[in-house]
């Protein structure tokens, strides 16, 4: 059966509109994002695997096909004032192509090329250094650290026996909804080791174990690092709830400290997916609607609710994502689906 799926994959895709790629290697990928990459998913457009690229030497939109339908990650990579062409430009090409998880200014440029916007979640935004955890509402972030380093937890930055990393990520997947393969497209596979201008942060059991780890991902602008969001963690499946507060207080602070300007907690799929701006279709806000409140999907799929309340733990903006599509139908939503892992 996985033989015959990926024959009929294969056929689909070679129906797919013929989207001129552009060969660009890892380090030039990199490069642009070095320049233009201040968004959530920027550096993951660059180094994941299995994606292609329209564009030229100053700026591309990644994308990934299924089902003879392509589908863009996120917003161009390129100067915001070129962003419209390269919309423009892709969505002529790729015949009206899905966009995922964009931005508002990309959201109302396809808007005004006649595609319907819906919200897809929302990106948690902590802008720095005016978030700071003091207040009220942020007493149980800093009651989680004050825990940790209470039981004799330590916190820390830097090299990691992968080792280490192997048999704590063993043991986190073991405890996932989904046991058999990690999301992709618009969650790349995790890595034992650091890509390039990544950061890790660990927290350490008072016996010395690895319990946690988190992975950041760099935002940058003209060359310069301003922030970094959320790219991967992992927990050991017996740590304290504690664990994944504490330490990604202790990596924003780091990240204030250093004079940087913003950090990303990433994607809370289908969380107020409400009426917005733009024309929309009521049938997938209704569906992404009863998604997020589906004990079946909750339970079975993915735990949408309990991604939402974590991030909202540490109150920063809450900026909405979008998807935008022409048609909308059921089998480009298939399509989609597939593409990310999730079925």
């Amino acid at each position: 059966m996985p033989s015959l799926r990926i024959f009929l994959d294969r056929l689909l895709e070679g129906a797919a509109a013929k989207v001129p790629r552009q060969d660009l290697t890892h380090v030039e990928r990199l490069a642009l994002v070095r320049r233009h990459g201040d968004f959530s998913l920027a550096y993951s457009t660059a180094v994941q695997q299995k994606l292609s690229y329209f564009g030229d030497a100053d700026g591309y939109i990644a994308f990934g096909t299924k089902m003879k339908h392509h589908f863009a990650l996120g917003d161009p990579v390129a100067h915001p004032s070129d962003r419209p062409d390269y919309i423009r430009r892709f969505v002529e090409a790729a015949d009206s192509p899905w966009f995922v998880q964009i931005g508002e200014p990309t959201a109302r440029v396809l808007s005004g090329l006649g595609y319907k916007v819906n919200r897809l979640g929302i990106d948690t935004r902590l802008e720095l250094p005016a978030h700071d955890f003091s207040g009220k509402r942020n007493e149980t972030v800093r009651y989680s650290e004050r825990w940790l380093l209470k039981k004799g937890f330590s916190f820390g930055e830097g090299a990691v026996y992968l080792d280490e990393v192997q048999r704590l990520s063993q043991n986190w997947r073991a405890d996932r909804i989904v046991k058999r393969w990690e999301m992709a497209f618009l969650n790349r596979p995790f890595a034992d080791h650091l890509g390039i201008d990544m950061r890790r942060f660990v927290l350490y059991s008072p016996e010395g174990e690895l319990v946690a780890l988190l992975d950041f991902d760099p935002l940058f602008r003209d060359g310069k690092v301003i922030g970094y969001t959320t790219s991967f963690k992992r927990k050991h499946i017996d740590a304290s709830p504690h664990a994944e507060i504490g330490l990604t207080k202790f990596a924003v602070d780091r990240f204030r400290n250093e004079g940087l300007s913003v950090v990303t907690l990433g994607l809370s799929p289908m969380l107020d997916v409400g009426a917005n701006e733009f024309a929309e279709s009521s049938f997938w806000r209704s569906a992404f609607e009863r998604a997020y409140e589906s004990p079946w999907v909750n339970r079975s799929k993915f735990n949408l609710k309990g991604q939402a309340a974590f991030k909202r733990r540490f109150h920063g903006v809450e900026e909405p994502t979008y998807i935008a599509f022409r048609k909308g139908t059921l089998v480009e939503m298939l399509g989609l689906l597939r593409l990310i892992k999730a079925i």
